[in-house]
């Protein structure tokens, strides 16, 4: 695969953000009320628990937990990550800020620090045991979406990840191109929503081009949502990345 390719895209998202920051009125912040600071989240579970990068998974049932606090455009948003054996799998923590909104365009952008842990044997005093090491990751995004109709929405994500210990990525570059269609009627109380993406992802000097959908059902003015996600390899010469990922995950949104 060329290294262009990651070239282009990258010369797309930028366009694009370089085309609403200029289109944004004067007047748009002045005309915002003072917000409060509101707190939400979810806990969901999961049989396999997934990546940020959705081609890599942990293997084995997981909780995760999700939190948000601040105001409807600058927010911190840690996620907490760990197998359902009680050990560790990631703690990511985002700050996010929404750049511009309109009826029909956001621009969101956000970063975070992450730690990742592993389960590893070291050898100590001649005795071989596991210990659960984390390494370090610096992580940012952008995130624009065009709202097609009141259901259907078109975007982007793009993601840029450095690692900064001995055995991580050192850089990895994630872009997708996704929609969601939401608000599907399947009864009177139930909702459906399928968020499908094609993705490049570049890790080091490897890269790959995958899909993925996601399908979520859940019952109208009720905080619990279930959803099934499906993730396949187009073509790729990244070695870890596996050729079929798929979990189901129990959601508790509040």
């Amino acid at each position: 695969m060329k290294k262009n390719t990651i070239k282009i895209l990258l010369l797309i998202i930028v366009f694009t953000n370089t085309l609403v920051l200029f289109s944004q009125e004067s007047n748009n912040i002045k005309n915002e009320t003072k917000d409060d600071i509101k707190l939400k989240g979810s806990i969901s579970v999961t049989n396999n628990g997934i990546s940020i990068i959705p081609t890599f998974s942990l293997g084995k049932p997981a909780a995760i937990v999700n939190l948000s606090l601040g105001t409807s455009r600058l927010t911190f948003e840690p996620e907490f990550r760990v197998s359902l054996e009680g050990k560790p799998w990631s703690f990511v923590f985002w700050g996010r800020y929404k750049a511009y909104k309109s009826d029909k365009f956001s621009l969101n952008i956000g970063a975070h620090p992450a730690f990742v842990f592993k389960t590893m044997p070291l050898t100590k005093d001649g005795v071989t045991s596991d210990y659960i090491v984390s390494q370090r990751y610096l992580a940012t995004e952008v995130v624009p979406t065009y709202r097609i109709s009141k259901n259907v929405t078109l975007g982007m994500y793009y993601l840029y990840s450095h690692g900064f210990d001995l055995g991580t990525i050192k850089n990895t570059h994630f872009v997708t191109v996704n929609t969601g269609v939401s608000n599907i009627e399947v009864s009177n109380s139930l909702r459906m929503k399928i968020s499908p993406q094609l993705y490049y992802l570049r890790m080091n000097d490897l890269d790959g081009f995958y899909s993925s959908t996601t399908f979520t059902v859940s019952k109208v003015d009720n905080p619990i949502s279930v959803s099934v996600f499906f993730n396949k390899v187009i073509d790729t010469n990244i070695k870890a990345s596996k050729d079929f990922v798929w979990n189901a995950t129990l959601t508790y949104a509040f």
